[in-house]
């Protein structure tokens, strides 16, 4: 079948977005709806073999169709779900398809945006993962198109979908530390020297390398562009901050139902390891919300002594602390002193004249101590999976709905622009831009290479 130009692609998807607009009821009345839902896999990389390994053990879906620009990755996907699963280089020949429900999209930060967009336009639901955009825009773009076909779309931060979060998150909005003072995050390894020089040279035959760079900026091939490791350029992602910090960010603004922050400042750069690397491997941000600041760490080229791990949190309070990761929490009480016995006491106490130490109980707590360590970072993506399922067939909003996800990785874009222009950058909530800093602003968007730019403007009409 010769492939569809734009037009017909987008008049296409429109006549299929209108037939699937369905409501609950609607929907449970197609044949086979109640059976399982049928998933097409676009990028079948680490993070996507993890989906499609929740979606194919689950009893309401089927993985039926799977796309990838490199072509042993759909080899090892059908080989891992079965024979029957479809191997289609082009997703949009995937999207095209009207035996699939959803798709799942898991390529490079760049696609995400564009993807999830088109994918909606065909009458999919979709399960993205984050960050959700590579540029703040791209997010606003994104509600739009999935208001207007009226798609669930799950975002993969799965934490929202663990219990023990749902506990954490009760205990902290009912003052189990007290009044919030702040949160920490850090990541800390130690990668030195980095991923190296290779120079740029001819992509495998198996690649497309037209396909992987998208909407991104024409380069010659470099491996260290491509697979895995295009997470260390600008033209595709934002580093850790918008990796990692992505995934500890969420919680924050997911528990306390924030949406931008009022300032962010952030520094940092690729200083320590040799390589063609661009993003930093050292960072710091300051993000300022209306009540408390999250302080946020990086570095890629020395380990610490202590790190708070992949996704997890320390939430300071007035009562005591909370340390919250996938594996479960902790509330940590803060004793009661006497203020003054806090001065009293410093380096052997005061001469005559300052301050004196006075009698206090001992064992008296502000809060309670509390842990649970029932969490299972490998369940959290199958019960995120499953939400995404129940949310298709009662078209309710998922755990990790768009509108909060935009958010999240807009915090994210804007420490890195702080970093990447040396500013404090402050958001006006009323202008839905950044306040008095016209090159700053200009950042929250990026210019998609052709043909991708035609297919942004026809979908947003």
């Amino acid at each position: 079948m010769p492939p569809l130009t734009r037009r017909q692609f987008v008049r296409t998807a429109g006549k299929i977005a209108a037939a699937t607009a369905l409501t609950a009821k609607s929907y449970s009345q197609v044949a086979g709806s109640n059976d399982r839902t049928r998933i097409g896999i676009i990028g079948f990389g680490l993070v996507g073999r993890i989906h499609t390994r929740s979606f194919h053990t689950l009893n309401g879906s089927k993985v039926v169709a799977v796309s990838d620009c490199f072509g042993p990755r759909m080899d090892a996907c059908a080989e891992l779900v079965g024979p029957d699963c479809t191997k289609i280089p082009d997703f949009r020949r995937l999207l095209e398809r009207t035996d699939i429900d959803a798709v799942v999209i898991a390529t490079g930060d760049h696609w995400h945006a564009l993807q999830t967009m088109m994918a909606c336009a065909a009458g999919k639901d979709v399960y993205v993962e984050k960050p959700l955009h590579l540029f703040a825009r791209e997010g606003e773009w994104m509600q739009k198109v999935a208001a207007r076909t009226k798609r669930v779309v799950q975002v993969g931060t799965q934490q929202r979908s663990a219990a023990h979060y749902h506990k954490a998150k009760d205990l902290l909005r009912n003052g189990a530390i007290g009044e919030l003072v702040s949160v920490q995050c850090n990541f800390f390894r130690n990668v030195m020297p980095g991923i190296g020089h290779p120079p740029d040279s001819e992509p495998p035959a198996n690649l497309d390398w037209n396909m992987l760079l998208g909407p991104a900026p024409q380069r010659p091939y470099n491996p260290n562009r491509a697979l895995y490791h295009f997470r260390w350029f600008w033209d595709y992602s934002g580093g850790q901050m918008t990796n990692l910090g992505h995934h500890s960010l969420d919680i924050v603004h997911w528990i306390f139902d924030i949406t931008a922050p009022k300032a962010v400042s952030s520094s940092g750069g690729r200083y320590f390891l040799k390589d063609n690397g661009e993003v930093p491997d050292t960072q710091d941000a300051i993000i300022e919300y209306p009540k408390f600041n999250a302080i946020v760490e990086f570095r890629e080229a020395a380990a610490g002594a202590a790190t708070t791990g992949m996704g997890s949190l320390t939430f300071m309070g007035t009562k005591g602390t909370m340390t919250l990761g996938r594996d479960g929490f902790a509330i940590i009480p803060d004793k009661k002193v006497e203020p003054v016995n806090a001065f009293a006491q410093i380096i052997g106490g005061h001469p005559v004249g300052g301050p004196q130490p006075v009698p206090e109980p001992d064992g008296d707590f502000w809060c309670e101590k509390a842990e649970d360590q029932s969490g299972d970072w490998k369940r959290q993506y199958v019960e995120h999976a499953k939400n995404f399922l129940d949310c298709i067939r009662n078209r309710r909003t998922p755990n990790s709905d768009l509108a909060s996800s935009h958010w999240v990785s807009t915090t994210c874009h804007l420490a890195n622009i702080s970093a990447r222009t040396g500013r404090k950058i402050f958001w006006n909530a009323l202008a839905n831009d950044i306040d008095g800093d016209k090159a700053a602003s200009a950042m929250l968007t990026r210019p998609y290479r052709a043909p991708w730019d035609a297919e942004v403007k026809a979908l947003l009409g």
